[in-house]
This record gives structure tokens, C-alpha cells and sequence, in this order.
């Protein structure tokens, strides 16, 4: 998905939330790792969910969220109130259209060639780079695709927040009950 953010933070994290598409760049690999990090963080909490994929096409945009959505829910997130995302095709598709209406949600634009719509979002995707993507070398696409869950598990549950207080993201949830802390 593409850079993206919003300026946003509901009263209570599972109300209100708005989740956010991005595409952090990844590091140089090998021929044929041609990806895309698809990461959406919460505005409010800052939970992340992830995937890899090897096109941003209108309909694996739209199957994309639908993921993402579930997997906000499962954490806790129970609504998803709008999408922020830059102006590609993707985000005008009828498959993309149809997925904010499965999930709920609006589509909202960023400005064209204006970063500071970005913050949370270009933050994200920098500790993403940071500590996931140039950690350490990766054999394979295969490899570096296998560190992801480990690592948004660490993300959302254990890695504490400047913005948060020092707390990490799951915390930001009210229903976050059963879920590691």
C-alpha cells in the first residue's frame, strides 16, 4: 500500500479508530524479491499489522484490508472509521471501494507532496526498516517474510512507546482482555 497517515486520535481506542496504509521501502535484495510491505498502523493506539505481497493491484489492496480489519478486531480494534492513503489507483478501484465498505470505513486522501499528513505512518515505517527489514542480512525473501510475525508480535505487545508513555500499543486498547500485555 502506499505512504500514508492521519491526523487522528478518537477519545478511546475500539470506538473510534482509523487505520492507515503505508509502503515503507525496503532494503536492496536480490533479483526476484520484488515486494511490497503492506502496513497499516492504528492512529490511536499504534497497533500494526503487516503483510507481504508482490504487486499493489486494486483487488490485493481490498483483500489486504479486509485482512488487516480482522486482525484489528482480534486485537481489539473494534471499528475501523477511515483509510488514509496517497492517490494510486489501488485506492480508486471498485475492489478497493468495496473493502472499505466490508470493513466499514471511509477513504480518506493524503495531500499530494505533503509528508507532514504522514507522521505516524513515515514513524512506523521507519522502525519497520530499523528493526525488521535491516535488522540483519536475510538468506531469502523467504526468510526476511518469516521474521515479520515475530516481529509485530514485539511491536504491538512488548515495545514500549515514547507517544504511549512508555507503553506498548495493546495497551491502548479498552477490550484487550487474553491478549499478552
Amino acid at each position: 500500500m502506499s505512504r500514508s497517515s492521519v491526523g487522528y486520535a478518537p477519545a478511546a481506542a475500539g470506538e473510534s479508530t482509523a487505520a492507515t496504509a503505508t509502503k515503507p521501502g525496503l532494503p536492496a535484495a536480490p533479483r526476484g524479491w520484488g515486494s511490497t510491505t503492506c502496513t497499516p498502523p492504528d492512529d490511536h493506539t499504534r497497533l500494526a499489522y503487516a503483510e507481504i505481497h508482490p504487486d499493489e493491484k486494486g483487488d490485493t489492496c481490498a483483500g489486504f484490508l479486509r485482512r488487516a480489519a480482522a486482525a484489528f478486531t482480534d486485537l481489539g480494534v473494534e471499528r475501523i472509521e477511515r483509510v488514509m492513503t496517497d492517490n494510486a489507483l489501488a485506492y480508486r478501484s471498485t475492489a478497493w471501494r468495496h473493502a472499505l465498505t466490508d470493513v466499514g470505513a471511509r477513504a480518506c486522501f493524503t495531500r499530494s507532496y505533503r509528508p507532514q499528513t504522514n507522521g505516524k505512518a513515515e514513524r512506523f515505517n521507519r522502525t519497520l526498516l530499523d528493526e525488521w527489514a535491516y535488522q540483519r542480512p536475510f538468506a531469502s525473501n523467504n526468510d526476511r517474510a518469516g521474521a515479520l510475525p515475530d516481529w509485530l508480535h514485539t511491536y504491538n505487545h512488548h515495545r514500549t512507546h515514547t507517544a504511549l508513555d512508555g507503553h506498548p500499543p495493546i495497551t491502548r486498547v479498552n477490550n484487550a482482555a487474553g491478549h499478552y500485555i
